[in-house]
């Protein structure tokens, strides 16, 4: 696809997760030309090449709606972009796509903090499949994390919760731990009677290991219902998002003023009160300026937003685009 920068300004917005993609065509007035989803993008399990060609598809029928065949600025959001030597790669690689004159690849967290801001100043962090946090000030520093599990000294995301109520069934179960429900109530959710039995499906896999993600609602109901094992799980995750909020406010010498902390990823918006009320309550002590907001906006608007910081868009401009969304 050859590159033909269209007149006014144009943004292709990518907001690309592990399971999904969203991108959308937008003028730099603000005006959302088109939109178009897409499946997950995964260059570690598929490479890069492979990933970009499945993003090709979406990018393909937004810019074919929006009547372009390439914009001024691509700004994308992506998972797997854990590291600048893995942004800067993929940037390469899709300014060889010739989408746009210009690429800004960023780690998709980066989209979830901007989408909830009126401007680029801020700390996110999410918490769904894995836990990340981000910040940036509209001067360009930003504070990150590597965010690739264990060895980067990560602990939390709906794996890891669930990982760590496995553990702790097991050992209730068979007396090397503390009594737990816990153990009945994570193998009941398969149908199972016993942990023993549910160890046992999911080492033959009888239970797929991708279900393994459908444990972490099953041990906040089990925290809800009072068992102190599970609570303390939730306890641990709600200090490690405030440790990492608190760390990114430190960073960027935003500690002292009044700043938007986000709370983002399917583990924080869904309303758990144990886990929302005591990181409110850590960060009031830890950071009392930071203003505590769970962010339900499309991230895809994140990346949006970006794009149009990059083109020196107007407020007007940004809040056109953000009531694309917010309308639905």
């Amino acid at each position: 696809m050859g590159l033909t920068a269209p007149d006014p300004l144009t943004v292709l917005a990518v907001d690309a997760g592990n399971s999904k993609t969203d991108v959308a065509v937008v003028t730099g007035a603000g005006e959302v030309l088109a939109t178009a989803r897409g499946g997950g993008f995964r260059p570690p399990a598929v490479g890069v090449a492979a990933a970009l060609d499945a993003l090709a598809e979406p990018v393909a029928r937004a810019f074919a709606d929006a009547g372009v065949t390439g914009v001024t600025h691509v700004s994308a959001c992506l998972a797997n972009a854990d590291l600048p030597v893995e942004e800067e790669q993929l940037a390469a690689a899709l300014h060889a796509r010739a989408w746009g004159a210009s690429v800004e690849v960023r780690n998709d967290t980066f989209a979830i903090l901007r989408a909830g801001v009126t401007e680029p100043r801020g700390v996110a962090v999410v918490c769904g499949a894995g836990i990340n946090c981000v910040g940036m000030r509209p001067d360009g520093r930003t504070a990150r994390f590597p965010a690739i599990g264990r060895i980067s000294g990560d602990w939390g995301g709906g794996w890891g919760l669930a990982e760590e109520a496995l553990w702790h069934a097991a050992r209730a179960e068979d007396g090397r731990g503390a009594p737990t429900s816990l153990a009945r109530t994570l193998p009941a959710h398969f149908g199972l009677p016993t942990m023993y039995a549910l160890i046992e499906a999911l080492h033959l896999e009888h239970v797929d290991h991708a279900r393994r993600h459908e444990l972490a609602p099953v041990l906040f109901a089990t925290a809800a219902d009072g068992d102190p094992v599970a609570r303390a799980i939730v306890a641990r995750l709600a200090e490690e998002v405030t440790v990492m909020a608190t760390v990114a406010l430190t960073r960027l010498d935003l500690l002292d003023e009044q700043t938007p902390v986000l709370l983002g990823g399917s583990v924080l918006t869904a309303g758990h009160p144990q886990l929302n009320d005591t990181v409110r309550e850590l960060l009031a002590s830890r950071a009392p300026k930071a203003d505590v907001r769970v962010v339900t906006a499309s991230p895809v608007l994140g990346a949006a937003l970006l794009g149009l910081d990059r083109l020196g868009a107007g407020a007007q401009a940004q809040e056109r685009a953000r009531s694309h969304w917010e309308a639905g």
